[in-house]
C-alpha cells in the first residue's frame, strides 16, 4: 500500500487543480439539475408529466451507464488534460442542445447525450486527485472537487427561477452552456500532468477482465448499483416533491430549495476531513476508508427510512432530504480515493467508470420506478406516493451499506494486480 512517508512532496499547484475539478464538478451539476428544475413548473411541466418525467432520467443514466463503461478507460488512455476537456466539450453541448428540442421524445435524447458526456467526469476527478495527491489526502481532495456536485444543487434552484423569469427557459440553457465553453478553454491551458506522475501515466491500463476479478471491484459496482440512485433521488425529485406536497412555486424552490444542498455540501469536506482526521491519529488507511463509507451509508438510510414518520412542514422535509445528501456526499468524497488505494494508478480512472455502471444502471431502473410509483400509488394521495419513494431509497441505502460492510473486505493495495500490471508494463517496454 502507499505510503504517505515516500510519497514526493506535493505541489503547491495541487490546489489549483483540484479547484478546476471542483468547477467542471458545479457545472456538471447545473447542467445536469437545470431541466429537473425547469421542467417542476411552468412551460415544461405541461409537456412533461411525471411518468415522462421518470422515463427521461431513465435515458440519462442508460447513457451514464454506457459512458462509465468505457470514460474511465479513455481518460486512462488519453491522459487528464485531454480526456477531461472531451467530457467537458460533450456534455455542454449536449446541455446547450436543450434550448432547441421541444417534446418529452427529445428531451430524451438530448438528456442521453448529457448523460454521455457527463459520466466522465468523476473517472477525470479521481485522475486529478491520484496524480496530485498523496493517499492520506485524498479523500480531502475528493472531498472538495466532489463538493462540487452539492454547490451546483445549490446554485441551480435560484439561478433558474432568476433566469427564467428574465428569460425564456431556452436561452436559460444557452447561457448556462457558455460557462461550460470558458471552464474548457481555461482547463486546457492551465493543467499539466506532474513531473514525477509521467512515468506512471505511461504505464499500461489494466485489462476490464483483470479487473473484474477484484472483489474489490465487484462490490464497489453493486454497492455504487444501490447507494447512488437516493442521491438522484434527492437532486432529481426534489423540486417536484415540494410542489407536489407542499405546493410550493418556483419562486419558493428558488429561494429555500438550496438548503438539502447547503447540508450535503458540509458531507463533502467533513466526510473527506473525518477520514483524514482519523487516519492521522493512528488508525490504518484501509481502516479508515471503510469506517467512513459504512457511516455515511448509514446515515443515508436513517434519514430516508424516518423520513415519512418526522417530516411535518416544508422545512422538515428540506431538513431531512439534507441529511440523506450529507450521507452521500460523505461517502462518495471516501469511495473516490479508494481505487488509488486498490489498483495501479494507471488504472484507477477505469476503475471508478466501470464501478459507475452500477451507478447509471441503478439510476436508470430507480428513476423509471420512482416514476411508477407515483402513478401506483399516489393517485389517491400524493403524499402516500411519495412516502413510498422514501421508504424505497432508505432501504437500498441500507443493502448498500451491508455490501460494502460484509463483502468488499480491507480496502488495501491489491497485489496481484500489481504484479500484473509490472508484468505487462516489462513486456511493453522490452
Amino acid at each position: 500500500m502507499e505510503n504517505a512517508a515516500v510519497f514526493p512532496k506535493p505541489l503547491k499547484m495541487r490546489w489549483i487543480m483540484i479547484g478546476m475539478a471542483f468547477l467542471a464538478t458545479v457545472l456538471n451539476y447545473v447542467h445536469r439539475l437545470s431541466f429537473n428544475y425547469l421542467s417542476a413548473e411552468g412551460p415544461l411541466r405541461e409537456l412533461i408529466p411525471d411518468s415522462a418525467f421518470g422515463y427521461i432520467g431513465t435515458a440519462f443514466f442508460i447513457a451514464y451507464m454506457i459512458s462509465n463503461a468505457f470514460s474511465g478507460f479513455v481518460i486512462d488512455k488519453l491522459g487528464t488534460r485531454l480526456g477531461y476537456s472531451l467530457c467537458m466539450a460533450f456534455w455542454t453541448t449536449a446541455g446547450l442542445c436543450h434550448a432547441f428540442v421541444k417534446t418529452p421524445l427529445q428531451f430524451g435524447v438530448v438528456r442521453f447525450f448529457l448523460g454521455i458526456g457527463e459520466a466522465g467526469n468523476w473517472p477525470a476527478g479521481v485522475k486529478v486527485a491520484s496524480e496530485w495527491f498523496p493517499p492520506a489526502e485524498r479523500s480531502t481532495a475528493s472531498g472538495i472537487f466532489n463538493s462540487g456536485a452539492a454547490l451546483g444543487a445549490i446554485i441551480v434552484p435560484p439561478l433558474v427561477a432568476y433566469l427564467s423569469i428574465m428569460y425564456s427557459w431556452q436561452t436559460t440553457f444557452i447561457i448556462l452552456a457558455a460557462f461550460g465553453y470558458l471552464w474548457l478553454a481555461a482547463f486546457w491551458f492551465i493543467y499539466y500532468t506532474p513531473k514525477q506522475e509521467i512515468n506512471e501515466q505511461k504505464q499500461k491500463t489494466l485489462p476490464l477482465k483483470q479487473l473484474l476479478k477484484s472483489r474489490f471491484v465487484i462490490t464497489l459496482i453493486i454497492s455504487k448499483f444501490f447507494l447512488d440512485p437516493v442521491w438522484y433521488f434527492v437532486t432529481f425529485w426534489l423540486g417536484r416533491y415540494m410542489v407536489d406536497v407542499h405546493h410550493w412555486s418556483l419562486k419558493q424552490i428558488g429561494w429555500y430549495a438550496t438548503i438539502p444542498f447547503i447540508i450535503a455540501d458540509i458531507g463533502n469536506v467533513l466526510g473527506g476531513y473525518f477520514t483524514q482526521f482519523i487516519i492521522k491519529r493512528g488508525m490504518p488507511i484501509y481502516k479508515a476508508r471503510k469506517l467512513s463509507v459504512c457511516l455515511s451509508a448509514g446515515i443515508m438510510g436513517i434519514s430516508l427510512l424516518s423520513a415519512p414518520f418526522v417530516i411535518t412542514s416544508p422545512l422538515s422535509a428540506l431538513i431531512i432530504f439534507g441529511f440523506a445528501g450529507f450521507g452521500y456526499t460523505s461517502y462518495t468524497s471516501n469511495t473516490l480515493a479508494c481505487p488509488p488505494d486498490v489498483v495501479p494508478k494507471s488504472s484507477s480512472a477505469t476503475v471508478w467508470g466501470i464501478a459507475c455502471v452500477g451507478t447509471g444502471l441503478g439510476g436508470a431502473l430507480f428513476q423509471s420506478l420512482s416514476g411508477i410509483t407515483l402513478n401506483v400509488f399516489g393517485k389517491g394521495d400524493i403524499t402516500q406516493g411519495y412516502n413510498y419513494l422514501l421508504f424505497m431509497y432508505g432501504g437500498i441505502s441500507a443493502i448498500g451499506l451491508l455490501i460494502i460492510w460484509l463483502l468488499m473486505g480491507p480496502i488495501i493495495r491489491n497485489k496481484e494486480l500489481e504484479a500484473y500490471s509490472a508484468e505487462i508494463n516489462q513486456q511493453h517496454n522490452a
